[in-house]
């Protein structure tokens, strides 16, 4: 998705600029200073249409990610927020492109329990790039387990995981 944007805004770009290089020579065969002016606000133009537009295709998937984990959790009826029994590992990036972190999860409860964990992967300014739910078999008290989160799509770095809810049941 990003390389169709940058393919597309260069080519804009490239288009201005020829369109431009032949409408505005002066008799030398320069451009005119009016015509580089123009070209110049017309590539910048096109370069934040294009960020803008990528922006916007990036929060569209993080926020289709985000329905689709909330729907996975709301399947679980009963299930208490346990948050704080949930820790996760650094990041790495898997030779597909997308990422893996490792969750441990603790029982802090009394009775053993199954959980359902939703880890959200955030860009640097804290936007949701991407989410994915995970379940983890029962746990006993005071016992720990481990799984691994993987996102559903490349993503690049810096990416930070996110517990944005979990729940045991």
């Amino acid at each position: 998705m990003k390389r169709q944007i940058r393919v597309a805004a260069l080519c804009a770009a490239a288009a201005l600029l020829g369109s431009a290089a032949l409408a505005g020579c002066t008799s030398s065969g320069k451009p005119s200073p009016a015509v580089t002016s123009a070209v110049g606000s017309a590539a910048e133009s096109a370069l934040a249409s294009a960020t803008a537009a990528l922006g916007s295709a990036a929060a569209s998937l993080g926020a289709s990610a985000q329905a689709a984990a909330s729907s996975a959790l709301a399947s679980v009826k009963g299930g208490l927020n346990v948050k704080g029994d949930v820790t996760l590992g650094t990041v790495t990036t898997e030779s597909d492109g997308k990422l893996s972190v490792p969750v441990t999860v603790t029982n802090h409860g009394s009775q053993a329990g199954k959980y359902v964990i939703q880890v959200n992967f955030d860009d640097a300014s804290g936007n949701l790039l991407d989410a994915t739910v995970l379940s983890v078999p029962e746990v006993a008290p005071g016992a720990t387990a481990q799984a691994t989160a993987h996102s559903n799509r490349s993503l690049n770095a810096p990416v930070t995981p996110v517990v944005a809810n979990a729940l045991r049941y």
